[in-house]
């Protein structure tokens, strides 16, 4: 960040445990790369994270491989490593994840509606990352609505959220996708570009902060908006991607 400038503070931490689902059905979206920073940047605060990875490509997993460990800790689960660990294993690791203050849980691509009823007993925040491309916004389409539908969701009435990811600002397909995420009826927090510090940071085990030079103030000022929106109570209200008039955060 320049000399200058002043980043975003990050909000104060709720005290009650945050466990925040990064879901999206389309592969591709950038669902690891979201949920291994917001790992990388709770674990750097100092609060007990525990990153949690259902897919089985294992991304997540790798990149926690690669960490240093004198990074900040973060604890990881991978369940779906069924022969690495019987039933009873498996459940006990999960309880011990979900003992952390914080906890972001990594979803497998291609979900379909009669699986959400699973994934939405893990989570008290769900967080839906788009890409801009014409075929991502009517897959994201799809998807949030087959959500929004669910009997599961609208039972529990979960906060859930959309960010544009990868994005290429002053494109016409950038403009697409952010007329499409604030026509939504749901909070658009933030707005994360296609930076190739994500992918440095990736192969590394690193979050982007952690990087030398790494703050960007861009990237800076999305994540501590995507916090002020998993930290807000769920009557709080708060931006809609840092550029549009507040929104509030769904009950």
């Amino acid at each position: 960040m320049g000399v200058d400038e002043e980043p975003r503070k990050l909000p104060e931490l709720a005290p009650e445990q945050r466990r925040v689902l990064v879901v999206n059905a389309k592969g591709g979206c950038g669902k690891t790369t979201l949920t291994t920073n917001l790992a990388a940047l709770y674990a750097s605060l100092a609060v007990e994270t525990a990153l949690v990875d259902h897919d089985p490509q294992g991304s997540s997993s790798q990149w926690l491989k690669a960490r240093d460990p004198s990074r900040p800790p973060i604890q990881g689960i991978a369940p779906w490593k069924e022969s690495n660990a019987g039933h009873t294993t498996r459940t006990f690791q999960m309880r011990l994840a979900f003992s952390a203050r914080r906890v972001v849980i990594d979803t497998p691509a291609a979900l379909s509606a009669s699986d959400f009823g699973r994934w939405l007993g893990e989570a008290d925040r769900i967080l839906i990352p788009v890409l801009p491309s014409s075929i991502d916004i009517k897959a994201g389409a799809r998807f949030i609505g087959d959500l929004l539908l669910d009997r599961h969701y609208r039972q529990r009435s979960i906060p859930l959220a959309v960010v544009a990811n990868r994005v290429r600002r002053n494109t016409l397909v950038f403009q697409k996708l952010e007329r499409f995420l604030i026509s939504l009826r749901i909070p658009f927090v933030a707005t994360f570009r296609d930076l190739q510090g994500y992918v440095r940071a990736a192969e590394m085990g690193d979050g982007l902060f952690e990087l030398p030079r790494g703050k960007d103030r861009h990237e800076w000022d999305a994540f501590a908006r995507l916090l002020e929106w998993i930290e807000a109570p769920a009557v709080a209200r708060v931006p809609r991607g840092g550029s549009q008039p507040a929104a509030a955060v769904n009950r």
